[in-house]
């Protein structure tokens, strides 16, 4: 058996992996934000789509530098971005994140706590379709991508899963207006995504599903998002009514419903992973 050396076990440690990854990764999203700005301002273009095409770079830039990263670094083919499957993965992806995010918005309607006022113009969906897809890319790169799959290779999908989701939760805590409420959904919503990635073994999926999720929410039925500032939307709506139901301040997000909508999803998903074989066991039972 080959022996290796103390500069090799430090470098193939999980933990190292996770820490060269994300710092890589950050520096990437950072630099990209700053090269688009500067190279966007040379131009005439209007506001609206200066930020789409710094949100398309960046995210080009975001699945570019991982591609490569883990390529170099693990020597391998990175499959968690292969183009094979990649519109099924695309599509159901979108589908769960707009239907959940669909049935969050109706049970807020069905207690007369939701009302449309105008509709606008399909050019107002260009901010939040920008910043949801880029922060979709981002945040499922960081979290799924390097910290959930790199665990899972030890700990196994559940552990890591845990782990991964709690942390997920975590990370929008400083968010303005997080509730109780508001973290356990951010959280469930973690177990959904990593889920979609467990079920299908690629990106696309839980990317798709968290783009589909946020942009359904702000960019067309015009709901604040994660208690940020409200973006221009397709329909502009009036939410009123009790916190448990409506998210308050935070958004939808932060009621009860979208907990249930997002649990239940999750629950479905790792039964039909763990129907297909894809649960990878912790290191200590294999």
């Amino acid at each position: 058996m080959e022996t290796l050396t103390l500069k090799q076990r430090t470098f193939n440690s999980p933990v190292t992996k996770i820490i060269l990854a994300l710092l890589t990764f950050l520096a990437v999203v950072i630099i990209g934000q700053q090269i688009a700005v500067k190279l966007l301002d040379l131009t005439s273009l209007d506001k609206d789509y200066r930020n789409l095409l710094k949100g398309l770079f960046v995210s080009a830039s975001c699945v570019l530098s991982y591609i490569l990263f883990f390529k170099k670094y693990d020597k391998r083919a990175v499959t968690e971005f292969a183009a094979k499957g990649l519109a099924k993965n695309l599509i159901i992806g979108a589908s769960i994140g707009f239907i959940l995010q669909s049935l969050t918005i109706l049970v807020i309607y069905l207690n007369g706590s939701y009302s449309v006022i105008s509709i606008n113009p399909v050019s107002f969906i260009l901010i939040p379709f920008a910043l949801m897809f880029t922060v979709a890319i981002i945040e499922e790169i960081l979290v799924r991508g390097i910290i959930f799959r790199i665990m899972e290779e030890k700990l196994g999908s559940y552990v890591s899963l845990i782990i991964s989701s709690v942390l997920f939760g975590a990370l929008h805590l400083a968010n303005p207006h997080s509730t109780l409420i508001s973290s356990i959904c951010i959280t469930t919503a973690g177990f959904l995504m990593g889920a979609a990635f467990i079920y299908s073994r690629n990106l696309w999926m839980p990317i798709a599903l968290h783009f589909a999720w946020n942009f359904t929410q702000s960019g067309i039925f015009g709901a604040i998002t994660s208690g940020n500032d409200k973006t221009k939307s397709l329909l502009e709506a009036k939410i009123q009514g009790p916190e448990f139901i409506t998210g308050g301040a935070f958004g939808p997000e932060g009621s009860i419903e979208a907990i249930a909508f997002c649990a239940i999803g999750t629950i479905i998903i790792l039964i039909l992973s763990r129907k297909q074989n894809k649960i990878i066991k912790p290191y200590w039972k294999q």
